[in-house]
């Protein structure tokens, strides 16, 4: 009669060893949107950052330039709604904008209590390269995307905040 060798008994090393070894289950994130458009902006965060540093821009320092160079004359309630910026915290923004000379603030003929904001000549020129710099790197970015998948994503994503 032969005797079985005894299993021995998993340690916590083998455990350790063999859940190194194995692939990360990410099932349960990579089915949420929040969790995909977060990772996706992770990986375009860097190269806006890296491209953007000659302008000296910050994601939302670029989005104000660039509302308000569409946008001329608006006030400052309704750019602070617009890029979801407490009204305090969009004031010291745009004094540092001002300070750079890219921006004017103007009492407003329609209500002297508000002022709006527009772009200097500067501001226009350089929010005009930001711009073009911003198009290249969502291209170079999402380069595993077809131009038809990437207009299909952006569609999609402003269903969910646009409506």
């Amino acid at each position: 009669m032969t005797t079985q060798p005894k299993k021995k008994k998993p340690t916590l090393i083998d455990a350790v060893q063999e859940a190194a070894e194995q692939p990360l289950d990410q099932s349960m994130l990579l089915g949420l949107v929040g969790y995909n458009c977060r990772r996706a902006y992770i990986n375009i965060l860097p190269l806006f950052e890296k491209r953007m540093a000659k302008y000296e821009l910050r994601p939302v320092d670029f989005s104000v330039l660039s509302l308000l160079k569409a946008n001329p004359n608006i006030n400052q309630k309704r750019l602070s709604d617009a890029v979801n910026v407490s009204p305090p915290n969009l004031a010291i923004l745009l004094d540092k904008l001002q300070e750079r000379g890219l921006l004017l603030r103007q009492r407003s003929p329609l209500d002297r209590r508000s002022q709006t904001l527009a772009l200097t000549a500067a501001g226009l020129s350089m929010c005009a390269k930001a711009e073009k710099t911003a198009s290249e790197l969502e291209v170079d970015a999402t380069s595993a995307l077809t131009d038809a998948e990437r207009a299909q994503l952006v569609k999609l994503l402003q269903k969910i905040y646009l409506e």
